[in-house]
């Protein structure tokens, strides 16, 4: 076997089970989310008039696409294309930083170096196995658009346009890795290409031009500048026009080009860009072992944040335009019910679906920090401290802290920009105290997904960063979006998000937010006592 297919050889094998997990999981994301439009929206009466009221509200389109007319399969592109390449875009940018940056950083490249596969076949495989991946990405998610009922070209279609906006994160996690030292940078960069390739895609949505029937919109010029927008531009199931792809398709062959001339010049470990140089002296906050903790997890819990805080805005602010379409349109209510379980009214619905993302983002920084306490753990950061008089137990307990606190910090700047959206709405005083409840029942929840974190770290430290990831992001899926899917209710009972308290629909029953926050407290609590037993394990 040569040197290029062992080494493709064992990134699938390193990989079966995340790829697995994304590729499965997004396809059948795509087939549970076209049954509910089914569902929800059958009738051609209600879509057109869900499709006048995204037009007349611009900012809706944001979050969704470009409407191209009623038939199923344009209506299920125009509200599930953009969710769809957002995850595949992020799969493809963790895969390649994955296989590069941190091969380096952990010193594994260097060894793969001074054998027979020398510098550039590690990246060739890389790229194989990237463009692999994601061509089953998009294979699956047509298989999944045809098991329902959708026609064949249109779905191939709509699998192309996912596949290869997906090749250009690709190429982009490649060329990020070699622009930074660390693979967190690199993480960090991409994820926010990706996510501003999906804005950039949505204000050339916003800002488009509608029809005269309101039922089309053609995309204003920042949608050509996004890997996204022209996966929209190939029209799935109406214009069914490959064409547009090829410029993201010659975006990523340029990039890998770039990236294979700057990785044969450049020393093994060293990036394009230099790192920060480190301050001469430390400041008060770095004198103890729990303001290192903080000091490690601020620009975490920025990030996480400036999320929390945009979502937070959306939920008052546009409150009243949702209440107008649902008066228009009852299904889009009804919708908003399913989604929490209540008989709410619009605004009180709309509020707790909102807040439920929100207490996602402030769950995934919260895993965030306890993902962190075992990066320092790996890279023998953690030993130095632990070198002095603090003890194994003290420390994470430290890192238990921090944790807490971020997630009181992200859902306290949610509650804030909701109070101050709530201006737009038809009466702000009785959203202020819905605001602040919805916020608040987000805790419990939150804090499971910490303990659980650190529960994982203290018996399984290597499986951490994977089993916290999949965690979160299986029990978001089922709790966030089970009840609209109609998923069984006991896989929706599975995910803690599905017992957060909504304070909507009269009384709210707190009885699940406090079973959960005793969850979270017993388990953060073994955990720390753990450590007492447990020897460091670095590496992995």
């Amino acid at each position: 076997m040569t040197p290029f297919l062992v080494l493709l050889r064992q990134r699938i094998r390193r990989d079966r089970l995340q790829l697995a997990l994304w590729i499965l999981g997004t396809a059948l994301l795509a087939y549970a989310s076209v049954s509910a439009v089914y569902d929800t929206y059958g009738e051609e009466q209600d879509r057109r008039e869900i499709l006048g009221v995204a037009i007349a509200t611009r900012t809706i389109l944001i979050f969704r696409g470009t409407p191209n007319g009623i038939s199923d399969g344009a209506f299920a592109f125009f509200l599930l294309f953009a969710w769809l390449a957002l995850m595949g875009g992020l799969m493809s940018t963790f895969l390649a930083v994955r296989h590069t940056r941190q091969e380096e950083e952990q010193g594994r490249a260097e060894s793969i170096a001074a054998t027979p596969a020398g510098r550039i076949r590690p990246t060739t495989a890389t790229v194989v196995h990237g463009v692999l991946a994601n061509v089953v990405l998009g294979l699956f998610i047509a298989l999944a658009l045809m098991a329902n009922g959708l026609e064949p070209v249109g779905s191939f279609v709509w699998g192309a346009a996912i596949a290869v906006s997906g090749f250009a994160f690709l190429a982009f996690g490649l060329f990020a890795a070699q622009l930074f030292r660390t693979s967190r940078g690199a993480n960090g960069i991409s994820v926010a290409f990706v996510l501003v390739a999906y804005l950039l895609r949505g204000i050339g949505d916003a800002a488009g031009t509608p029809s005269e029937d309101l039922l089309h919109v053609t995309p204003a010029w920042p949608s050509w500048l996004s890997p996204m927008g022209y996966g929209q531009f190939t029209g799935a199931y109406v214009e069914n026009d490959l064409t547009p792809l090829l410029i993201p398709l010659a975006f990523a062959a340029v990039l890998i080009g770039v990236v294979y001339g700057l990785q044969s010049v450049r020393d093994q470990g060293a990036s394009l860009l230099a790192g920060r140089a480190g301050r001469a002296t430390a400041g008060p906050v770095l004198s103890s072992s729990f303001g290192l903790a903080w000091r490690l997890n601020t620009s975490i819990l920025l990030s996480w944040t400036a999320g929390a805080v945009a979502t937070g805005l959306l939920a008052t602010s546009l409150s009243s335009v949702i209440n107008q379409a649902a008066t228009d349109t009852p299904a889009v209510l009804e919708t908003l019910r399913r989604a929490i379980g209540s008989d709410a009214s619009i605004e009180e619905a709309f509020v707790a679906v909102f807040y439920g993302i929100v207490g996602v983002l402030a769950a995934c920084c919260a895993v965030q920090v306890g993902i962190r306490a075992r990066q320092e753990e790996a890279h023998g950061t953690a030993e130095l401290i632990l070198g002095t008089p603090v003890p194994r137990v003290r420390w994470l307990l430290e890192y238990w802290i921090v944790g807490t606190i971020v997630i009181v910090i992200v859902l306290a700047a949610a509650a804030l920009a909701g109070i101050a959206g709530a201006g737009a709405a038809s009466d702000p005083e009785s959203l202020v105290p819905n605001v602040l409840e919805a916020a608040a029942a987000q805790l419990p929840a939150c804090l499971v997904f910490l303990g659980l974190t650190l529960l994982v770290f203290a018996f399984l430290p290597r499986a951490t960063i994977s089993v916290g990831w999949i965690t979160v992001g299986v029990a978001a899926i089922l709790g966030t979006f089970g009840p609209i899917l109609q998923f069984p209710e006991w896989a929706v009972d599975l995910s803690p998000f599905a017992h957060s308290p909504v304070p909507a629909g009269g009384e709210t029953d707190w009885s699940g937010g406090i079973w959960m926050l005793a969850i979270g407290l017993a388990a953060g609590a073994v955990a720390v006592l753990a450590m007492r037993r447990r020897e460091l394990a670095s590496g992995g």
